[in-house]
């Protein structure tokens, strides 16, 4: 999950100097030190790059802005208007960011820490770009993927199509994995499940591991509930991001089918500190070590967190034997 962030000072700090979220985002020189903070402070054994999933709507020609206190907003969506082939032209400063980071690790002494690249799902991508930002109930995307299934199937190959290439672009860059982020996976049916979520990412991983078929690839499905065993049976992805309401027996059944488990501590416990941080990431650790394992929180760092806390958790992790 995102280690940067609100909660760390030097961010905000950054943040206040750059005026806002985008001019960080595409300004190589202060995503890669973003990137890089929660390193320095924590010794963290991945470094995940700083940006964020509605690079590929704006890149594709959908407009994108930040608004203080709402979170992002996107432009009236014209899926005709929208061209695949000059995303570069937006993304290239973040494969500059990439460079940056790849390079600064090494000069840093963080030579051995895994550099982590990422997308958004397709589904997920196009739940805001359909509904022009967040929504509470997304009833404007389910009911277009409802009444016009294909067109619909054309906004979703559209941006499979980008998020491949720009997974690939961060790859070559210097990214070491990289991970898809499906936020949105648990607002789904089984049928537009297999639709809209199984079947893009399929085609993502295919595509990236014919490129690059020493590069893993991480799956987040969040809150997909039931159909978490299809994602991790149909998709090809070597590695499983968990979120915090998955079962650890059911962790351990994905384990067994030789699959890598990322996960997942509930981010509240983090928030909490002392007894209660400690006690969750115990059991988690004890359940989950003996297998293919990363371990992660189970959603994004909440922004009141203390750093003491996170300072914490990475100690306890780094100390930890079976």
């Amino acid at each position: 999950m995102r280690q940067a962030g609100r909660y760390l000072p030097e961010y905000r700090e950054l943040r206040k100097e750059a005026g806002g979220f985008l001019e960080m985002v595409y300004n190589p020189e202060r995503a890669s030190e973003i990137t890089l903070q929660p390193i320095r402070r924590y010794q963290m054994n991945g470094a995940i790059l700083f940006s964020d999933i509605l690079v590929i709507p704006q890149a594709l020609g959908q407009k994108l802005w930040f608004e203080a206190g709402e979170g992002p907003k996107l432009g009236e969506l014209n899926v005709d208007q929208l061209h695949l082939e000059t995303i570069d032209e937006t993304l290239s400063p973040i494969y500059e960011t990439v460079a940056q980071v790849r390079h600064k690790l090494k000069t840093e002494n963080f030579d051995q820490t895994a550099l982590i690249g990422f997308c958004g799902g397709p589904w997920t991508v196009a739940c805001y770009m359909v509904e022009g930002g967040g929504s509470k109930d997304f009833s404007k995307v389910k009911s277009f993927a409802a009444c016009d299934p294909d067109g619909f199937s054309d906004l979703i190959d559209l941006v499979t199509e980008a998020s491949i290439h720009y997974l690939s672009e961060q790859i070559e860059a210097g990214c070491e994995a990289v991970q898809i982020f499906e936020s949105w996976a648990g607002l789904l049916d089984e049928e537009m499940f297999e639709k809209f979520v199984l079947q893009p990412t399929s085609k993502m991983v295919d595509a990236l591991k014919n490129k690059h078929p020493d590069i893993p690839v991480i799956g987040f499905p969040r809150a997909a509930g039931y159909l978490i065993q299809n994602y991790a049976d149909q998709t090809g992805i070597d590695c499983i991001g968990l979120d915090f309401t998955v079962p650890l027996e059911t962790a351990k059944t994905l384990q067994k089918s030789g699959l890598c488990v990322q996960g997942n501590l509930d981010p509240a416990r983090l928030l909490a500190g002392g007894e209660a941080l400690e006690s969750q990431a115990r059991i988690i650790l004890e359940a989950l070590s003996g297998g293919p394992f990363v371990f992660n929180l189970g959603h994004g760092v909440i922004k009141e967190t203390l750093p003491e806390h996170m300072e914490q958790l990475a100690n306890l992790i780094k100390s930890y034997t079976s």
